[in-house]
């Protein structure tokens, strides 16, 4: 019974101590804020053999129109990124987007001036990149809208 009881005080300090940290609690906009850009991350299976296939379309439709959207304001920054832990998870490459915050609903002014500047041609080969050969090549495994998460350390 002892051995019971002692056996219970000690998951009881263990879960206080787990807990600790949880009842501190901080602060939205006073210990911690949000970024004001969201970003877009898209996990991607590559079948094997395909890499350098499905880069340089990559090359041709993704990078070329997120250039241009960067190059109009409507986004900051994009990536892409290879899983360098073979195994460790279900994709082999990473798709970054960076988006202002407010570029995040749909404008029908953004649509029409990156369609004027990406172009129906373009539109029309990406559009059959992706049936053709990327639909045959890859995975979208995910596709994930995150803001950074800023602790202040103050």
């Amino acid at each position: 019974m002892k051995k019971l009881m002692l056996g219970g005080i000690v998951a009881a300090l263990a879960l206080t101590t787990v807990s600790a940290p949880a009842s501190a609690q901080l602060r939205e906009y006073e210990d911690y804020e949000y970024s004001d850009s969201v970003v877009e991350l898209t996990t991607v299976r590559v079948d094997p053999g395909q890499m350098d296939t499905y880069l340089e379309g990559l090359r041709q439709t993704w990078v070329a129109s997120n250039e241009v959207a960067k190059q109009m304001g409507h986004v900051i920054d994009y990536g892409i990124y290879a899983n360098m832990a073979p195994g460790s998870g279900d994709f082999h490459l990473l798709l970054v987007i960076e988006f202002p915050g407010e570029n995040l609903q749909p404008s029908r002014e953004r649509y029409d001036a990156f369609m004027e500047a990406w172009g129906e041609a373009n539109m029309e080969n990406s559009n059959q990149t992706v049936l053709n050969v990327y639909n045959e090549i890859r995975e979208l495994q995910g596709v994930y809208l995150t803001r950074e998460i800023m602790i202040n350390m103050d």
